[in-house]
């Protein structure tokens, strides 16, 4: 949803073609970030406009299956960031509780901008929404109070390990407080529900909204800061010396093991005796939560290919471009395919239609994107131009 960048850092990276190992290296994340952009556009476009047989159709099913990926997506990435953030404050030597101050401080300037994007999007639809939206825990909400979960555990680490093994534990600990929140996901949807909480409290535990019992179309905490997690340890993995000095090859093992995931968790969802006596497959179950890991893991292999080997260094790239300002695609498509902009009537065009109406919104946000770029760091000099002394005649 948005690229973790709490400063100018030495790993951010142009467009290709790319010059630069470490740009050869981390453009697969802006691409990664570009595709979860497009994964959202065809699952918000097709969910707005459908309407009739078409939302019954296969097509439509299998549009909305592709939407179960951009939030792990962008949660995955903002994880892989926020490590490569860490590792390089504590490679200069930055102490434990600055380091903390400075990514915690991002996450909540994160949980804000999301905040103030559910109020935007209340008074945009004034007289027709209810005031419960204002509470909704949408996926801004959720990666900003990740991101400062994962300062706070990092935190935590680096204040116990000071030495040469301090990537390894924060790897680990992140990887291992990842799998817990998934495994802790179907008893908080549950048996653990904490009801006592104020109905918008709980809601970032579960997801209950004010409806009394979880919404599958809220992202609380439980299971959603888990794939944040996974980024977060899969990310110090990544900057290990190992995997540097094995290259490419990690990213192969990394889609591999991918793979793998999935056969475990599909094996481990056929065993007859099951952990939990109440589990929601497609919402909170450990095994999904695998699957779609392994998902991530093949796909992360498969885009650093892409971008180092394949077309994905080809000149312009439209996916990398929606990667680098996918806070603002983000923010602005909703309203010209959800809010009162819709450019398509809502429920009420075929398939062909809500196509075109796609193609539409993913042109519109590539131009937006390349404007935004070039606009970037320009402001000073307009304004240096706009007041300009007037020369004498």
């Amino acid at each position: 949803m948005l690229r973790l960048c709490l400063y100018t850092a030495p790993w951010r990276h142009n467009c290709c073609p790319m010059t630069a190992s470490v740009s050869s290296r981390l453009a697969y994340i802006d691409w990664m970030r570009g595709l979860a952009c497009v994964l959202m556009f065809q699952t918000h476009c097709y969910d707005s406009w459908l309407g009739g047989d078409a939302r019954k159709s296969t097509f439509f099913m299998w549009s909305q299956l592709g939407g179960t990926l951009p939030a792990p997506l962008f949660l995955f990435l903002a994880g892989i960031s926020f490590a490569l953030v860490t590792d390089k404050l504590r490679q200069k030597g930055v102490p434990a509780g600055q380091i903390a101050r400075t990514t915690i401080r991002r996450g909540a300037e994160i949980f804000g901008l999301g905040i103030l994007f559910r109020l935007q999007e209340y008074v945009i639809a004034w007289g027709w929404a209810p005031w419960s939206d204002l509470f909704r825990v949408d996926i801004l909400n959720t990666i900003g109070l990740s991101m400062m979960l994962m300062g706070v555990v990092c935190w935590i680490v680096l204040r116990l390990n000071r030495g040469s093994h301090a990537r390894v534990a924060l790897g680990m600990t992140a990887a291992a407080v990842g799998m817990s929140t998934s495994l802790l996901s179907p008893l908080m949807w549950t048996s653990w529900r904490p009801r006592w909480l104020p109905w918008p409290l709980e809601s970032y535990i579960d997801g209950v909204h004010n409806l009394g019992v979880p919404q599958s179309w809220l992202f609380p905490i439980f299971p959603w800061a888990a794939f944040a997690f996974i980024g977060l340890g899969l990310g110090f993995f990544l900057l290990s010396d190992g995997a540097r000095k094995l290259g490419a090859t990690t990213f192969v093992l990394a889609g591999v093991g991918g793979i793998g995931l999935i056969y475990l968790a599909r094996w481990l969802d056929a065993l007859p005796q099951q952990l939990y006596a109440t589990s929601d497959f497609w919402h909170t179950s450990p095994n999904f939560f695998l699957i779609r890991v392994g998902m991530l893991l093949m796909i992360m292999a498969a885009a650093y290919l892409w971008c180092r080997w394949g077309a994905g260094q080809w000149g312009f790239s439209p996916l990398i471009q929606l990667g680098q300002t996918s806070l603002l695609v983000y923010w602005v498509h909703i309203e010209f395919v959800y809010g009162r902009l819709s450019i398509l009537p809502k429920r009420a065009v075929d398939i062909r239609t809500a196509s075109f109406g796609l193609l539409a919104i993913f042109l519109l946000m590539v131009l937006l994107s390349v404007w935004r770029t070039r606009l970037k760091g320009r402001g000073a000099e307009a304004l240096a131009w706009f007041y300009r002394p007037a020369k004498a005649s």
